[in-house]
C-alpha cells in the first residue's frame, strides 16, 4: 500500500497538544481554533457521509470538510467557487502582477497590530495605484484590481505582503473610452515604492496618533511617540520593494488559474511536506534569494507549529479586496462599460448549483459522483454519519 501523503493535520494531531500544553498562554483564541479545525477536518468527529456505487456495491466513507480559510484541504472547492464567480470580470486585454511589501521593521509592528496595520497596507496600496493611474503623466484613467493579503515567505516566516493584479488599462476620467496601458508596461515601480512608502508610513503614524497600536514584550519602548518617531525614520528612508510582473500570457483562463494560485493559498501547502517524524517536520521551500533554488529545511515539529500560526488572520478579516472599477458599489455598471468599450459580448449568466458534487466536477474535471472502482456505476448516498462527540485524539476544548 502507498504511504498516505503527509498533512499539516498530520503534525497537529501528533504534537498539537504539546504545543498548547506549552505555549497555551500565548496563543489565541483564534490560533485555539484553527488548530482544531484543522486536527478534525475530514475525521469523524465532522460527521460525514456513506456513498455506495449504485453497480459494484463499492462502499466510500467520506467525511466532512472543516472549512477553515487556513486549512491546507479546504481550499479546492472555495477556489473552484471563486473561478467561477470571476469569470464574468475578465477583460479582454493583458493583465499585470503587483507586488506591495513592507520592510522588516515595519512588519514587527504588523504582528502585534494585525487587523490595523494590514488594513494600512490595503488602503496604502490602494491609494498608490489609484492615484498613479488616474495621473495623465502616466496612464491618466480609472483603473480596477484586485488585491490579496499574504503573510508568509517560503520558509513560513511572516512577511506581510499584497499581491494586486490588475487588467491594463482602465476608463477615461469621463467614461467614453478604455484607456490601455502600453505593451508589457503597466505603471513605474519606483515611482509606486516612494508613494507607498510614504501614504503608508503617514497613515501609521495617524494610527499611533489615535492610540490604535499596541506594543508587547521587547517593542514597549515604542509606546512613546519619540520612540516610536525614531524607529520609523530609517524605514522613511530606506527604498521599499514594490514589483511588478510581466504581463500574463494567454486568454481569460490563464489569468484566472494564475490569480487563485494566490487567492486561496495559505502558508504552506500539504505537497510540500518531506517527513514528520521523532519531533521534527521536514518540507521544501524555494531559496529565492539564491536562483529561485529548491531547498528542504528541518524544524521541530514546536517551531513548525509556531510558524503556521504566525499567519493566522484576524476573526473576519478580508483577505481579499477589491477596487476602482471592480469594487462592489460599481463593479457591475462599470465592468459592463469596460466590456463595450473593448467590444466584448455580454457574459454568459452563471446559475449556481445546489450540490457541491456537481459545482466540484464542473469546476476542477474531477467527478465525485463516478465510482473509484469499476468506473461505471455512481456513487448514491446511502447514510448520513453524524459527528462523532469523541472526535480525534487531538482535540481543543478550551
Amino acid at each position: 500500500m502507498a504511504r498516505p501523503r503527509l498533512e499539516v493535520a498530520d503534525v497537529f494531531r501528533r504534537y498539537g497538544d504539546d504545543y498548547r500544553h506549552r505555549h497555551g498562554a500565548s496563543l489565541s483564541t483564534a490560533q485555539r481554533r484553527v488548530m482544531t479545525a484543522i486536527e478534525r477536518c475530514r475525521t469523524a468527529a465532522l460527521g460525514g457521509h456513506v456513498d455506495r456505487c449504485d453497480q459494484c456495491g463499492h462502499l466510500r466513507i467520506s467525511y466532512d470538510s472543516c472549512r477553515n480559510r487556513h486549512c491546507p484541504k479546504c481550499q479546492s472547492l472555495a477556489r473552484a467557487q471563486w473561478l467561477e464567480d470571476r469569470q464574468a470580470e475578465v477583460l479582454d486585454t493583458q493583465y499585470f502582477h503587483v507586488v506591495f511589501t513592507i520592510p522588516q521593521a515595519i512588519a514587527t509592528i504588523a504582528y502585534q497590530n494585525q487587523r490595523t496595520v494590514y488594513g494600512i497596507l490595503f488602503q496604502a496600496a490602494a491609494e498608490t495605484l489609484r492615484t498613479i493611474a488616474t495621473d495623465p503623466k502616466h496612464l491618466g484613467a480609472e483603473i480596477g484590481f484586485l488585491a490579496v493579503l499574504h503573510t508568509w515567505g517560503q520558509s513560513l516566516q511572516f512577511h506581510p505582503h499584497l499581491h494586486c493584479v490588475a487588467p491594463g488599462g482602465g476608463l477615461a476620467p469621463d467614461g467614453s473610452r478604455w484607456v490601455a496601458c502600453r505593451p508589457g508596461f503597466f505603471l513605474p515601480v519606483r515611482v509606486l515604492a516612494r508613494m507607498f512608502r510614504r501614504v503608508f508610513l503617514e497613515a501609521l503614524q495617524r494610527a499611533f496618533d489615535a492610540g490604535k497600536l499596541e506594543f508587547f514584550n521587547t517593542a514597549t519602548q515604542l509606546r512613546e511617540r519619540p520612540a516610536f518617531l525614531r524607529y520609523l525614520a530609517a524605514s522613511r528612508k530606506n527604498d521599499w520593494v514594490v514589483y511588478a510582473k510581466p504581463p500574463f500570457a494567454g486568454g481569460a483562463e490563464e489569468v484566472l488559474r494564475y490569480v487563485a494560485r494566490y487567492t486561496h493559498r495559505v502558508a504552506i501547502s500539504n505537497d510540500r511536506l518531506v517527513e514528520i517524524a521523532d519531533g521534527r517536520v521536514r518540507f521544501r521551500w524555494r531559496d529565492y534569494r539564491h536562483h529561485n533554488k529548491q531547498k528542504t529545511m528541518p524544524v521541530t515539529a514546536d517551531e513548525f507549529i509556531r510558524r503556521f500560526l504566525l499567519h493566522v488572520l484576524p476573526p473576519g478579516f478580508r483577505r481579499i479586496r477589491y477596487f476602482g472599477f471592480l469594487s462592489n458599489r460599481y463593479r457591475a455598471a462599470k465592468l459592463a462599460r469596460c466590456r463595450e468599450l473593448l467590444g466584448m459580448p455580454k457574459p454568459a449568466a452563471f446559475i449556481a448549483e445546489n450540490d457541491d458534487r456537481d459545482l466540484y466536477q464542473e469546476l476542477t474535471g474531477t467527478s465525485l459522483r463516478q465510482c473509484p472502482v469499476c468506473q461505471h456505476g455512481h456513487m448514491i448516498q446511502i447514510e448520513r454519519l453524524l459527528p462523532d462527540a469523541t472526535g480525534p485524539p487531538s482535540i481543543d476544548r478550551s
